[in-house]
């Protein structure tokens, strides 16, 4: 996905709000944007990075 694309922003806008992600929640998006193909591709890629970074916590 282009982060620099309209529609796109506007997609990352809507998930932030939905979701109330946090300042580091949001850092990550950022990154993951540009390696993932669509909108649930990067649910699924937030969702994977989330439970990797808790099971490093244990």
């Amino acid at each position: 996905m282009n982060i620099r694309d309209k529609s796109v922003l506007e997609m990352l806008n809507k998930l932030i709000v939905i979701n109330r992600l946090n300042k580091s929640q949001i850092l990550q998006m950022v990154k993951l944007v540009s390696i993932s193909n669509d909108i649930n591709d990067l649910k699924d890629n937030l969702k994977w990075e989330s439970s990797k970074s808790f099971n490093q916590n244990i």
